[in-house]
């Protein structure tokens, strides 16, 4: 089995793949794992504690694991992943993807080491889906839209503050606000200021994704027709349906995409 770890500003996503079988076509591997986890990251975990807390969640899956691809873009849990990693490099293929390690997609930015690697991987799974030019939203702790073109190459993006931050950043800063549930209200016009709040913040979130995705697709032209457009992150179920833009919903677009990395250095024989 294939072990595909996320580990993000907020929550740390896992997921559980077959290794392919010897001669798969990847074209037709589907994003979605066997068994999916979701934990809370905790930028004081040390390596022992990963180690205990994956375990546990992989229980009698421990012993088929025989693969690991991971990425993290929080340095401190960076750090002791790789250590984890190491550790366990000397009974499984482990791979943690990063600057420097070969995904498959151009990065055609001025400056290719800055570009998160989840940034990367959503590329590489979506275009791998969809074949065409694709829009990424990713909705997370920060808002990430990147573009990919009809040739698999990675064009750069947007990136903007995530809907948790904004609800904070504005109860934080409004003494009489204070952060709701993020739940569609009755209406945009909100009656009460819970509903005022959940409309802005969920309604704006939809408006900012529409009003980037489309000035994207207008700046890439004709050339990019037909273009997806693939919403992913712990937070896209709130603004799928919501977003005019939005073509496609894929929970499991970045373990997808370390998957593939995975394929692209370790083939099955």
């Amino acid at each position: 089995m294939l072990l595909c770890i996320d580990v993000g500003n907020t929550h740390v996503s896992l997921g559980l793949y077959p290794e392919p079988e010897p001669g798969v076509d990847p074209s037709r591997l589907t994003p979605e794992p066997e068994r999916r986890w979701r934990l809370r990251t905790d930028t004081r975990a040390t390596a022992d504690e990963l180690d205990l807390a994956i375990t546990g969640l992989l229980g009698k899956h421990v012993t088929e694991l025989g693969s690991v691809a991971a990425l993290s873009t929080v340095p401190g849990p960076s750090r002791e992943l790789r250590t984890l990693l190491s550790r366990w490099s000397d009974r499984m293929r482990t791979l943690v993807v990063g600057p420097g390690v070969r995904t498959g997609v151009p990065l055609l930015v001025d400056h290719p080491r800055e570009v998160g690697a989840d940034r990367v991987v959503n590329c590489l799974a979506a275009y791998h889906l969809f074949g065409t030019a694709c829009v990424c939203v990713d909705l997370g702790t920060c808002t990430n839209i990147d573009v990919v073109s009809a040739r698999g190459e990675f064009l750069g993006g947007a990136l903007a503050p995530g809907i948790d931050i904004a609800m904070q950043a504005l109860a934080e800063q409004a003494a009489s606000l204070r952060p709701v549930d993020l739940v569609e209200p009755r209406s945009v016009i909100g009656r009460t200021t819970v509903e005022a709040l959940q409309a802005g913040v969920l309604y704006g979130a939809a408006g900012q994704v529409d009003g980037l995705v489309r000035r994207i697709l207008a700046e890439l032209g004709p050339d990019a027709t037909p273009a997806t457009v693939v919403v992913t992150g712990g937070l896209a179920e709130l603004v799928h349906g919501r977003a005019d833009t939005i073509t496609h919903h894929v929970p499991d677009l970045t373990l997808h995409g370390l998957r593939l990395t995975h394929l692209r250095h370790h083939r099955p024989r």
